[in-house]
């Protein structure tokens, strides 16, 4: 056998292969390298024996320490569990204000009530409640049906426009599409509720289409939004003359509501939440609500 070629300058031997005048060094792998591969190695072979590893087609080799996750995942929900029946008991029992005013009580609402309303509510009125396209925004404490912690729960379980026997009604009419009123009066009208949240449009030019969309709004509108168009909760018909808008608030926009009409629609949430469910969520989208102009 040859001796194999050694390189000047570290003194290993060659591998015999050569790329581009560049020799490979017979170099050995590192002890540490080893040392970490039969530390790996070891290690498995050592849970293969102490914990579930090997699935044997109807079961699964057990382990010698007899470690179960699936019984030990079922005992922390069941004391879980246990923990939460003590204050959906307690929140159960007490009154909406008595609730607002126990600060330990509202921080667990907080928590509990915003999982909630991200699986149940989110997908219309998005994650910060600021509400969706054509969904109202939930943050600013300005309601069609009313604000308060127990209206907002009896919201929630029967629905708007919703199957359940005792589900709010509103509907707004399709006033210009079913020809209750002419095109000039849908117009006029949509000038004059557009005014009402923008007085700086109340002028020389506008006034004289504005004053007449009044006349139309007495005689068609005010039923149910009321003589000063701030609206009746008691019918579902919203406050007109703020900006807070579901479908939009510019003047075209207006119109089109005017025209086509507006129907609104909430699901009943009494089926699938319970009634501590309802409230601790009535309680959190009320905490979100902030008073503004």
């Amino acid at each position: 056998m040859t001796d194999r070629e050694r390189d000047p300058v570290s003194g290993r031997e060659t591998t015999g292969h050569e790329w581009n005048g560049i020799k490979e060094l017979d170099t050995p792998v590192p002890k540490g390298i080893l040392i970490f591969l039969i530390v790996t190695h070891v290690f498995a072979i050592l849970w293969w024996f102490l914990m579930p590893a090997w699935p044997l087609g109807w079961t699964y080799t057990k382990g010698l320490l007899g470690t179960n996750q699936h019984e030990r995942v079922e005992q922390q929900l069941a004391q879980a569990a246990v923990a939460r029946s003590a204050w959906e008991e307690k929140i159960a029992s007490l009154s909406f204000d008595e609730i607002q005013a126990n600060e330990q009580l509202m921080d667990i609402v907080r928590q509990s009530g915003h999982k909630l309303f991200g699986d149940n509510c989110a997908a219309c009125h998005r994650s910060d409640a600021t509400g969706g396209s054509n969904y109202p925004d939930l943050t600013d404490d300005d309601w069609i049906w009313g604000g308060e912690p127990e209206t907002i729960a009896e919201t929630m379980r029967v629905g708007i426009n919703s199957p359940h026997g005792e589900s709010r009604m509103g509907q707004m009419p399709a006033f210009g599409r079913d020809q209750m009123l002419e095109r000039d009066q849908v117009v006029n009208v949509a000038n004059y509720v557009y005014s009402l949240s923008h007085p700086e449009y109340s002028t020389a030019a506008n006034i004289d289409r504005i004053e007449a969309g009044h006349e139309v709004f007495m005689a068609t509108c005010a039923a149910c939004h009321s003589d000063d168009a701030r609206g009746s909760r008691e019918m579902g018909a919203p406050n007109l003359t703020d900006k807070a808008w579901i479908y939009g608030g510019d003047l075209q926009t207006i119109i089109s509501s005017v025209h086509g009409g507006r129907q609104g629609h909430m699901p009943t949430w009494e089926e699938r939440l319970t009634p501590v469910e309802i409230k601790i969520l009535a309680l959190y989208v009320h905490s979100l609500s902030v008073a503004r102009p």
